[in-house]
């Protein structure tokens, strides 16, 4: 089968990866330098097995940036374009999968375009009402940046947005790529699938919210979070697990579905799914707020990525901290290899990472690391658990 997936971003890719196992896959994006380094078998992101499986196992994959020509003859197409939020708007901004869908309905053959990108509840349905000579459905991921061709095959659960025999046949599609065996598959309705993802990364960031607002109450009282937090989850209904503090939560998915979700609220009755969203912005007010006690001429921040295995910073709450810090007058010095340019949103980037130890007075990092363990005493951050 030939398939088509169009976005090589850390969803794209491992999608891409774990069918060209099996079949013919074309990975279609706009940016020419990643789809060089796709031909290279090399990674364009972060992640250990993907970067081992471009390298070693033996893929029917190609890359392009000529996506006309891809949909000819493809019998699939994975659609894994990024969808911001967009504040004005209060929404997702569809436009690059509706660009997609448009471009592929002017293709000649007629495929089976499955939605990977995150959409608002009751896109899919209106997209397949506004091209109903297609077959469009919706099938959610469940994927951590970092471990995302891990999760792919050792997937959680599949959820499709398709109960007929379309919905299936992508289902046994990802599932033939896995290395797990016994996965959950769930079939249901696009619209459902589109929720399902909404609600699970909600869920995900409440819990977040829920243990960054605990540790706000024990340093506010000078209570020791981690015997709380060991206490609260000895319930093995709560757990011990997802429960350690940070600055927020952050990344490229948790802030916008949370926000997307609610902007869906907007005609029911709802308080948590708001407070979920304004927890975070509290949680950052209080962290700036601490690092400012401590009266310091400068602050280094160590690292922008959200957690160790990954090298992307959109939306990292660190950046979130920094502004507030920085809107106090104070300097603000930063250090992030994965940084090329030389300054940073008016932050200076120190690459030599002893200069940067020297430099800040308070060395602020959401995560801690061996490489500060010698300045140890200059160290800001609430990771108690020394895990992601």
């Amino acid at each position: 089968m030939k398939i088509v997936v169009v976005g090589a971003g850390y969803v794209g890719l491992s999608n891409a990866v774990v069918l060209a196992q099996h079949h013919e896959v074309v990975a279609v994006d706009i940016d020419p330098r990643k789809v060089e380094m796709v031909n290279d078998r090399t990674s364009p992101i972060v992640d250990v097995d993907l970067e081992e499986y471009l390298r070693e196992k033996p893929l029917s994959l190609t890359a392009t940036t000529d996506a006309p020509g891809a949909f000819e003859g493809a019998e699939l197409v994975v659609i894994a374009t990024p969808t911001d939020y967009d504040a004005v708007e209060n929404f997702f901004d569809t436009s690059s999968v509706e660009s997609v869908i448009a471009e592929i309905g002017a293709a000649t053959s007629r495929p089976t375009i499955v939605i990977k990108s995150t959409v608002p509840v009751g896109f899919t349905g209106r997209m397949q009402a506004a091209h109903p000579d297609a077959a469009i459905i919706f099938s959610p991921e469940f994927l951590r940046e970092g471990r995302a061709l891990h999760d792919n095959l050792h997937p959680s659960r599949i959820v499709v947005g398709d109960t007929g025999e379309r919905g299936r046949l992508f289902a046994d599609l990802m599932l033939e790529g896995a290395v797990a065996t016994d996965v959950p598959v769930l079939l249901t309705g696009s619209t459902e699938a589109e929720a399902i993802k909404l609600f699970a990364n909600t869920y995900l960031a409440l819990r977040v919210a829920y243990f960054n607002e605990l540790d706000t109450y024990a340093a506010t009282h000078g209570l020791k979070a981690a015997e709380i937090i060991g206490g609260v989850g000895l319930d093995p209904r709560i757990g011990d697990h997802y429960n350690n503090p940070s600055f927020g939560y952050g990344g490229y998915c948790l802030p916008k579905d949370t926000k997307q979700l609610l902007a869906n609220y907007q005609d029911v009755p709802q308080n948590l799914i708001a407070a979920v969203v304004t927890s975070n912005t509290t949680r950052k007010d209080f962290v700036a707020a601490d690092i400012l006690r401590r009266e310091p001429d400068v602050v280094g921040v160590h690292r922008l990525i959200m957690k160790s295995g990954s090298d992307n910073f959109r939306a990292s709450s660190i950046q979130g901290v920094m502004k507030r810090v920085r809107a106090k007058g104070v300097e603000i010095v930063l250090y992030e290899p994965a940084l090329e340019q030389d300054e940073f949103f008016g932050s200076e980037v120190i690459r030599d990472l002893e200069e940067f130890k020297r430099r800040a007075d308070v060395i602020v990092a959401n995560r801690r690391s061996d490489e500060l363990e010698d300045v140890e005493h200059k160290v800001y951050t609430r990771d108690i658990f020394g895990r992601d």
